[in-house]
């Protein structure tokens, strides 16, 4: 689990391929603490771009990830090379502040950056987002962008627009984001579980033959 506030922009050292999936190697020197407690080891999880993968390998300040065929096709790792940077976030431990909101680190769908309008030293980005999941976004609500947390200001049927602050342009890969780019998207968590209860709830008030009682084949008498 994640809260969607980045800690760290890594660079690709490196990308192997490794049919179906591939090798990340990020460099990310601002992980490895001095103090051993909160320093970054194998098997811990990390979010890259909002996506959560295991590290597998740790070599002075790089960090090993394995991708598989199924990550790579739903987000957008599968389009980085080495120089490219990304969010990094290392997922949440008891006793954590929650400053964001709940991320799980299962990216949804990848959307494109379709419209920037910069107004230093703010920004208002809109995406575009596959209709299915447009419906898992509201205006005022949360959503993780490349595993950032953002509110979202408007929502259409295919878009959706967010306001960035200064603060979050200095310190994730959004502030060099350019028209065109594709992101991984996460919609919030509590939207997807209503959705879903919504769905259910539709199709249980649709009587069918097997929940209509039949009439008794016995006239009713009264008891004496």
């Amino acid at each position: 689990m994640f809260t969607g506030l980045v800690e760290s922009v890594g660079q690709l050292s490196a990308v192997v391929e490794q049919p179906p999936g591939r090798r990340l190697v990020i460099a990310a020197p601002s992980f490895r603490d001095e103090d051993p407690a909160q320093d970054v080891k194998l098997g811990d999880s990390i979010a890259i771009n909002g996506c959560c993968l295991t590290v597998i390998e740790i070599d002075g300040n790089d960090l090993a990830f394995e991708a598989g065929e199924e990550t790579l096709h739903r987000t957008n790792l599968g389009e980085l090379t080495a120089g490219s940077t990304v969010n990094l976030e290392r997922s949440l431990a008891v006793g954590d502040r929650m400053g964001g909101h709940y991320v799980t680190g299962h990216i949804d769908c990848v959307g494109q950056l379709i419209e920037r309008v910069d107004d230093p030293p703010w920004a208002n980005l809109k995406f575009s987002v596959p209709p299915p999941y447009s419906q898992q976004i509201v205006s005022k609500g949360s959503i993780a962008i490349d595993g950032i947390s953002l509110t979202v200001v408007d929502v259409g049927e295919d878009h959706f627009t967010v306001a960035l602050i200064p603060h979050t342009l200095d310190v994730t890969t959004l502030g060099g984001r350019q028209v065109g780019d594709r992101i991984n998207l996460e919609t919030d968590l509590l939207a997807k579980y209503v959705q879903r209860t919504l769905q259910f709830g539709n199709a249980n008030d649709q009587p069918s033959a097997d929940t209509v009682a039949s009439p008794p084949n016995t006239p009713w008498s009264p008891q004496s």
